[in-house]
């Protein structure tokens, strides 16, 4: 592992991620032993490049499973950069650990960056569907910022359709903040579902 981190981390890695670099790094995620452990918390410190810490991010929850999970957990809690963290809400949706979903939940409802926020949104609908569906409603209803509450909308319409399209109806047609209505009403022109058609006749009969 010591013979790989200098790839990781030098000077020329930082120019030209996309190869030394990033090779390097996907070697070292890939193996089991603790000193791979160890050099991927080492990569996600805060003086590590941007770039270094959103790809050992994904990798921790691609291959690093519970450990990868936990320093996912404090990079989400921590990391500086907002770039970095939606990086991390990412990461979180391909970790096989259950426990990522609720870290995802936090990120969505808590993190101080309203991008992040509606990513781990995002994410969230990919992964767990209903189970998301709490998260995003309360996004919908209480998020500060109408950019959220739209991506929020968005990720319902991302949810099987069987969940996703009553709730897409019931935003369209109750939320208090037009702009969330008429991303409601868009997604449901894009989702060509029976019901969306009956409620579109419906908006137009009045």
């Amino acid at each position: 592992m010591k013979v790989l981190e200098p790839f990781v981390t030098s000077d020329e890695a930082s120019q030209d991620h996309e190869s030394i670099g990033k090779s390097a790094l996907t070697a070292l995620s890939l193996h089991g032993d603790a000193s791979a452990e160890r050099a991927m918390e080492s990569f996600v410190s805060p003086n590590q490049p941007e770039w270094l810490r959103r790809e050992t991010a994904f990798w921790l929850g691609e291959a690093r499973g519970a450990e990868g999970l936990r320093t996912l957990e404090k990079m989400a809690k921590s990391d500086p950069s907002p770039h970095v963290r939606d990086q991390v809400a990412f990461a979180l949706s391909v970790s096989r650990e259950p426990a990522a979903l609720s870290e995802m939940i936090r990120m969505a409802h808590e993190d101080p960056d309203g991008h992040v926020r509606g990513q781990a949104l995002f994410w969230l609908a990919q992964k767990a569907g209903k189970k998301a569906e709490s998260a995003i409603n309360g996004a919908i209803e209480n998020d500060p910022d109408t950019e959220v509450k739209k991506k929020a909308v968005f990720a319902l319409s991302q949810m099987p359709q069987d969940e996703g399209v009553p709730k897409l109806i019931e935003v369209a047609t109750t939320n208090h903040n037009p702009e969330v209505r008429k991303q409601a009403m868009f997604w449901l022109g894009q989702s060509n579902d029976p019901r969306a058609l009956e409620f579109f006749e419906k908006v137009l009969a009045n």
